[in-house]
C-alpha cells in the first residue's frame, strides 16, 4: 500500500477528470459510477467516452476499447508464472484488478523477492491496488459533481500521459520494445486525422507487429 501511494497524486486528476467529461458528454451519475466500476480501466474509459461523444457506432467503441486494453493480455503473460497458481476466484479478482500501477509495482517487486510465496505475492498484489480503487472511485464522482467549477487553468489533462509516461519508460529495456513504441507512436500521431480514432486501432497493431519482428530478427542473429 505504501509502495503505491505515490500513484494517488496523479489518479486523482486522471480519474477527476474523467468523471468532468463524463458529466459534460451528457452521462447521469450513476452512469459514471457505473462506467468507472465496471469498466475500471482509465484509458479505456477516456477512449470510449471520447467516441460516445463522436457518436461512433457501438462495434467501433468497442474494439477501440478492447484495443487500448490489449496490454492487459501481455501483463497477464507476465503474471501468469507468479500468480497462475492460485485459485480461479482468485484470479479471478486479480484480473479485475489488474491496472497498470498495480501490474507495475507487483511486476518490480517480484524481480527484487523472487522467492515470495504464492501467499506473499498475492498480498502484495491486493496491497498494491488498495489505495487506488477507492481513490479512483471517489475523484471520479468528485468530478463528475464539482468538475465544472474547477479552473482550465489547473489542465488535469496532463495526468493522462504522464501517468502513462511513467509507467511505461522503465519498462522499455530492449530493442523489440523501443520498435514497438517508436511505430506506435508515430502511427498515432501520423493517422490522427482517421475517423473515429481508429488509426489507434492500426498504431497498436503495428507496433505489435514491428515489436515482435524485431524480437524475431534478433532471435535468428544470436542464433547465426
Amino acid at each position: 500500500m505504501v509502495d503505491a501511494l505515490p500513484f494517488v497524486v496523479v489518479i486523482v486528476p486522471f480519474a477527476t477528470l474523467f468523471g468532468l467529461l463524463a458529466s459534460e458528454a451528457g452521462l447521469h451519475l450513476y452512469e459514471i459510477i457505473l462506467f468507472s466500476v465496471v469498466v475500471f480501466a482509465g484509458a479505456s474509459q477516456f477512449a470510449a467516452l471520447a467516441l460516445l461523444k463522436e457518436h461512433a457506432p457501438v462495434l467501433i467503441i468497442l474494439v477501440t476499447a478492447l484495443a487500448v486494453n490489449l496490454r492487459m493480455l501481455m501483463y497477464s503473460v507476465a503474471l501468469a508464472p507468479h500468480l497462475g497458481a492460485a485459485r480461479a476466484r482468485t484470479r479471478a479478482f486479480v484480473a479485475y484488478f489488474l491496472v497498470d500501477q498495480s501490474f507495475a509495482l507487483a511486476m518490480q517487486d517480484y524481480e527484487k523477492r523472487p522467492d515470495q510465496s504464492l501467499a506473499e505475492k498475492l498480498g502484495y498484489f491486493f496491497g498494491a491496488v488498495t489505495p487506488i480503487v477507492p481513490v479512483w472511485t471517489i475523484s471520479t464522482i468528485a468530478g463528475a459533481l464539482v468538475g465544472r467549477s474547477i479552473s482550465a487553468g489547473y489542465a488535469l489533462d496532463f495526468a493522462v500521459p504522464i501517468t502513462f509516461l511513467a509507467m511505461t519508460a522503465p519498462m522499455l529495456r530492449t530493442r523489440a520494445h523501443w520498435v514497438a513504441a517508436a511505430v506506435s507512436v508515430g502511427l498515432v500521431l501520423g493517422l490522427r486525422a482517421m475517423p473515429y480514432g481508429t488509426g489507434l486501432l492500426v498504431a497498436a497493431a503495428a507496433g505489435m507487429i514491428a515489436g515482435a519482428a524485431m524480437e524475431t530478427w534478433a532471435a535468428r542473429g544470436k542464433h547465426d
